[in-house]
């Protein structure tokens, strides 16, 4: 780095369903990862709880009746 320049340090990902910061797998919609149709929902913990499908309650598996005579 030269003295008196800045560069920005930045990191991320790119979807491949995102042409020009628009979905073409949602209809053409802005690109909005974790929106509802996008390949991520449901899939990964996003820091906008609104993205975020809500916690699966737990599934109780009934036993069999072991008090038979």
């Amino acid at each position: 780095m030269s003295q008196g320049v800045i560069e920005a340090v930045m990191s991320g990902w790119g979807c491949v369903h995102e042409v020009n910061e628009t979905c073409t797998r949602v209809a053409g919609r802005p690109c909005d990862p974790g929106m509802k149709g996008c390949v991520l929902a449901g899939r990964f913990r996003f820091s906008n709880d609104d993205k975020n499908r809500p916690p699966r309650k737990p599934t109780v598996t009934p036993t069999p009746d072991t008090d038979q005579d």
